[in-house]
C-alpha cells in the first residue's frame, strides 16, 4: 500500500518561498507509469490542483501558477518536493499530495487520484 506524507514549515513570511517535500513509502516514485501531483485548498475554497511530476522526472505545472512554482525528486530518499515563491496571504491553504497511475487527469477532483497524503497547513503571514 502506497502511503504518502507531507512535511514542511507551517508558517511562511510573505515574500519567502514555500517549501514542502512528500514522502513516499510502498511503492517507488520512478514506478512506471505513476504521477506525484500537488494539490491546495485555500480556506473555505474547492481543491485546486498546482502541478505534477512523473515517474521519469516530467513535470506540468497549473498555467496560473506555473511562473511561481517547482516540483523535483529525491529519487535517493523517495520523495518529491514543492516551492512556491513569492507568497502572499492568498497562498495559505492545505497542501496536499496525491498520486495516480496513468496521467491523463491533471485537476482537483480526488476521486481521480488513487492515493493521498493526510495534507498540511501552511499558513502565510508576517
Amino acid at each position: 500500500q502506497v502511503q504518502l506524507q507531507e512535511s514542511g514549515p507551517g508558517l511562511v513570511k510573505p515574500s519567502q518561498t514555500l517549501s514542502l517535500t512528500c514522502t513516499v513509502s510502498g511503492g517507488s516514485i520512478t514506478t512506471k507509469y505513476y504521477y506525484w501531483h500537488w494539490i491546495r485548498q485555500p480556506p473555505g475554497k474547492g481543491l485546486e490542483w498546482m502541478g505534477v511530476i512523473a515517474y521519469d522526472g516530467t513535470t506540468y505545472y497549473s498555467p496560473s501558477l506555473e511562473v511561481r512554482t517547482s516540483i523535483s525528486r529525491d529519487t535517493s530518499k523517495n520523495q518529491f518536493s514543492l516551492q512556491l515563491i513569492s507568497v502572499t496571504p492568498e497562498d495559505t491553504a492545505v497542501y496536499y499530495c496525491a498520486a495516480d497511475s496513468g496521467g491523463t487527469y491533471y485537476g482537483p477532483d480526488m476521486r481521480e487520484y488513487e492515493y493521498w497524503g493526510q495534507g498540511t497547513q501552511v499558513t502565510v503571514s508576517s
